[in-house]
């Protein structure tokens, strides 16, 4: 290369990633958000704008009057600047009406890069507030307050924050750690069965990829995990959550620069099978799927043993996930299968190189470059023969 004259420092910019477990956030004499808040350097009353699921707010209706009896009490410390309530769900990342939305509170109630904006929801929620918060004045500090099994382990302790574009799941977005996770277990008691089974997909993934006894301890208490009980729904909660962390802060990569992505895992036909459904399947339950896929694949392609792939398929079953949809036959005008299209669209959303995180056994992936496409809809077609099976008591 041509010398040539020019400058070059290297930019060193520390994070933290904090992730808190605690019981009533909001109820007087936990001061655990308080702390937090008040951390910051400078003295003045920490101005502070919520958004709040819908969904959450009617299931919990005494939660925005704890929110203003907390402030009111910790006045001199904190000032609430509002609360809002938002939709929660996918519908919510399509909507580019919501970000203009948040973006005006913040210009309307003065919320500086030293104010805070707090998400309470799930992880779409958490999403785009997070993505509100990272570009309003090129950056404000938030809290995410994760309310549902998958966002507690999973979609709310990262630092990746995204909305929807035609059609194309995430494609805006910002790598912005948040201020503080708050992973507050009171608000999974109103939640209804499907969606805390759906944390329990990234527990597994996560296990898969990087820790095999934690995958048997899923195994072990998997009936405990159906019948939800609320100490073992935790304990899988904190390991997954801890596991998650641990990786966006140990890889090297924590805002994915790189090609390799393990904690995508099953995740190329996951968000091609919830854009094909128009979101109807969640991701939790899609994730699944894509995870049954790649282990398939795995073993077709020889790096997995059998028995592995099926302790991988009972698993993702006796917890109650489907490991086929219908939704994998959809073809296009030429008929060609579509779901094929999500290993295009990851290798674009990847930066041109396709990366597939594959196992070897539980608790040990690698990476390949390419994918066997008659391979993949081998796989697929045998997923559709043992779920059928299934079905029938074979």
């Amino acid at each position: 290369m041509t010398e040539s004259p020019h400058i070059e420092y290297v930019i060193r910019v520390p994070f933290s990633l904090r992730v808190f477990f605690t019981k009533n956030a909001f109820r007087v004499g936990n001061l655990l958000f308080r702390d937090l808040a008040y951390s910051q350097e400078s003295g003045a009353r920490k101005k502070t704008l919520f958004y709040i699921d819908k969904a959450v707010a009617a299931s919990h209706p005494d939660l925005a009057g704890d929110i203003e009896s907390y402030f009111d009490h910790y006045h001199e410390d904190l000032h609430l600047r509002g609360i809002y309530l938002l939709e929660g769900g996918e519908s919510l990342k399509n909507d580019p009406r919501c970000l203009d939305k948040i973006y005006a509170d913040i210009q309307r109630h003065c919320i500086c890069r030293h104010s805070y904006v707090v998400g309470i929801g799930g992880g779409a929620l958490l999403d785009v507030v997070g993505f509100a918060a990272a570009t309003a004045h090129r950056g404000i500090r938030h809290f995410r307050l994760p309310t549902t099994t998958l966002s507690q382990a999973d979609a709310g302790v990262g630092v990746k924050n995204g909305v929807n574009f035609n059609r194309k799941k995430n494609f805006v977005g910002s790598f912005a750690p948040p201020f503080a996770v708050v992973n507050d277990s009171t608000f999974l008691k109103t939640l209804p069965g499907e969606h805390l089974r759906n944390g329990y997909i990234e527990a597994v993934k996560v296990a898969l990829i990087r820790d095999a006894a934690f995958f048997d301890w899923i195994e072990t208490h998997a009936d405990s995990l159906n019948r939800f009980e609320e100490a073992v729904m935790e304990a899988l909660i904190q390991r997954c959550a801890e596991l998650h962390v641990a990786h966006i802060a140990n890889s090297g990569d924590p805002f994915e620069m790189g090609s390799v992505r393990p904690l995508d895992f099953g995740h190329w036909a996951a968000h091609k099978l919830e854009q094909l459904s128009n979101f109807e399947i969640s991701h939790g339950a899609a994730v699944a799927i894509g995870i049954a896929i790649d282990t398939i694949y795995s073993t077709q392609m020889g790096y997995l043993d059998s028995s592995s792939a099926k302790r991988v398929l009972s698993l993702l079953t006796h917890l109650n996930f489907r490991i086929y949809s219908s939704v994998l036959e959809m073809r296009d005008d030429s008929g060609n299968p579509r779901i094929l299209e999500g290993l295009e669209e990851f290798r674009e959303h990847l930066g041109g190189t396709l990366t597939i995180t594959l196992l070897k056994k539980t608790g040990s992936r690698f990476e390949v470059h390419e994918m066997n496409e008659e391979l993949v809809l081998k796989s697929i077609e045998r997923l559709k023969a043992l779920a059928g099976s299934s079905r029938n008591g074979g």
